[in-house]
């Protein structure tokens, strides 16, 4: 058996789906450590769940701190949320534990290093599975400054202690206390396993089109990195009658949606700023994720969760927060972008796709208006935008990053 160690929200889980959807069709076990919210979505997909007891629910979350995570627009904001996030830690490194006995392997995200320290104390093989390019390297700054600060020798070095020491931080304690009750100290060589990939029965594999961000020549060949890790739909995707009719009624449509940012904390007019710069832009749109305001355009529709996989593939621009998955999914799709992060990783996406040439410029939440979405709009719809957001998702396509890291996962266990 396979474990995978994950937490978050539901964009969180969905690249270990897919890595997992990769592993079951090599033969192997697998399950996902998942609380109940999640445990639906994930067995959605064929795939085994070891269900987590805690959840932000059963651990009475201070709702300031999840407002504070969404909004968190500079590193000294993020490495604070950090930090007070990690008291509810432990309440979860019990049922992560549980979940790696009996294990063949384990899988986790950088923010369940739990996984690596059981693995060493069961001595089977770890692997370090991450979302995004966390690892050090001269070539670019790391996801919590890229595009934020200026680039060079010191600051690319700083990003990386940064963006390591915070997800360190978000588990150190838990594991350290764990073992200090259950095994009467902290676990052997204890400290930060990010840069651990030594040897190949412990070594880490990314999530990221090497389209978007190369892999850099100077991480060891213990990292790999091979494209994005993208869920295959366990069945084809059957869209409402009121939105099927509107896709075939006109021009593809504008896509604005802001993904979970809308469930975390009060953003109060989203909706009709995104229904207002649609009008001023003079295209169709479908706003998701965010009610249905009254008296509603006819040339907008107002919908809810749906595959991003099947409507990014009919829509002309996507308008989004900028979260990993939802990024990728727009560039794999082929369309501009139009980012408005809100806080985390989601500015480095955002300024990603506008150096790449095939989004907008980024307009922080902060700063969001209808005439700067409009005129963000018309930008990414520009001939030039659309040909090379179309150029980049022909070449993502060509990518199999999760089918590729199963099988180096697998063949780590043939050895």
């Amino acid at each position: 058996m396979i474990t995978i160690l994950c937490s978050g929200s539901r964009g969180d889980f969905q690249p270990y789906i897919a890595l997992a959807q990769q592993l079951k069709k090599l033969g192997k076990n697998v399950r996902i450590t998942a609380s109940k919210s999640f445990e639906k979505f994930i067995k959605s997909y064929g795939i085994d769940v070891y269900p987590i007891s805690a959840d932000i629910e059963t651990l009475k979350v201070d709702p300031k701190l999840l407002t504070d995570a969404g909004s968190s627009d500079n590193p000294l904001k993020m490495l604070l949320t950090f930090n007070k996030m990690k008291e509810y830690g432990i309440y979860m490194v019990n049922d992560f534990y549980s979940a790696c006995e009996g294990s063949e392997l384990i899988i986790y995200h950088p923010g369940c290093t739990i996984g690596y320290f059981a693995a060493q104390k069961f001595g089977i093989p770890s692997v370090l599975a991450s979302p995004f390019p966390m690892h050090k390297t001269k070539k670019y700054l790391s996801m919590v400054m890229y595009g934020k600060s200026p680039s060079n020798a010191l600051t690319k070095k700083l990003s990386y202690a940064m963006i390591q020491g915070m997800l360190w931080m978000a588990s150190k304690s838990s594991v350290k206390g764990y073992w200090k009750k259950n095994f009467g100290d902290k676990p052997n060589n204890f400290g930060s396993p990010f840069e651990r990939h030594t040897y190949k029965k412990h070594f880490a594999i990314v999530s990221c089109s090497n389209f978007v961000f190369k892999r850099p020549e100077d991480w060891n060949e213990n990292i790999h990195q091979y494209g994005y890790w993208f869920v295959e739909e366990p069945y084809e995707y059957t869209p409402a009658d009121e939105l099927e009719a509107f896709l075939n009624a006109g021009d593809k449509p504008i896509y604005i949606g802001f993904g979970s940012m809308t469930s975390i904390g009060k953003h109060e007019g989203l909706a009709e700023i995104a229904v207002e710069a649609i009008v001023k832009s003079g295209k169709r749109g479908i706003i998701c994720g965010m009610g249905k305001p009254k008296n509603l355009p006819k040339n907008i529709i107002a919908i809810n969760n749906i595959p991003h996989s099947w409507l990014f593939e009919r829509v002309s621009a996507v308008c989004h927060h900028g979260g990993a998955g939802t990024t990728a999914a727009g560039f794999k799709a082929g369309i501009p972008s139009i980012i408005v992060p809100f806080s985390n990783d989601q500015f480095a996406w955002a300024h990603r796709s506008y150096d790449l040439g095939v989004g907008s410029k980024p307009i922080y939440k902060k700063d969001l208006s209808s005439d700067k979405l409009a005129d963000a709009m018309k930008f990414a719809l520009t001939n030039e935008i659309a040909a090379n957001a179309k150029k980049l998702g022909k070449k993502i396509k060509t990518e199999n990053g999760a089918t590729k890291c199963a099988k180096i996962i697998v063949s780590c266990l043939e050895e």
